[in-house]
């Protein structure tokens, strides 16, 4: 993936954009390996989704959430990591950052991921079309699943 400045700070154009959602996950402990950032470029290199904002922060032990730079990340033995350096539209804010404290425990490092569906436009677009408007998404934690599959099993 090849990200230029341009793409990295060009403006929203809302019109025919696939639904955005985000994505926070949390490294328990600080410990970062890496191990998604190809598949998260294969998705980018696909098509499939278009990154608009992707911002690490820290929860320190004291309850403080602070921005991470993508070059202290790389000091800290996580790499290929530059493509992302200044990937932002915006749309998060200090507020945003400052809520991941409810959803992270203390100690630990998380990546706030902000992304447009793009696998979606399609029919986002054929929706809206035809008069319709998406008006929530959301995602399922893995818990709940799998104690909704237990429920049902018994």
């Amino acid at each position: 993936m090849e990200m230029t400045t341009t793409e990295k700070t060009r403006p929203l154009e809302l019109e025919g954009m696939g639904p955005v959602s985000y994505l926070i996950v949390e490294f328990p402990g600080g410990k970062m390996s890496g191990e998604g950032l190809p598949m998260l470029v294969d998705l980018v290199d696909r098509g499939l989704i278009r990154i608009l904002d992707l911002e690490f922060v820290t929860h320190d032990p004291d309850g403080t959430i602070r921005s991470v730079e993508v070059r202290d990340l790389d000091r800290m033995g996580v790499s290929d990591l530059e493509i992302f350096d200044g990937v932002s539209s915006h749309l998060l804010n200090d507020d945003d950052i400052a809520d991941v404290d409810a959803v992270i425990e203390p100690g630990s490092t998380a990546a706030i991921l902000i992304y447009e569906n793009r696998w979606a436009k399609p029919f986002v677009t054929a929706l809206r079309r035809g008069g319709a408007q998406p008006v929530a998404a959301g995602f399922i934690p893995q818990d709940s699943l799998a104690e909704a599959v237990e429920a049902t099993e018994r």
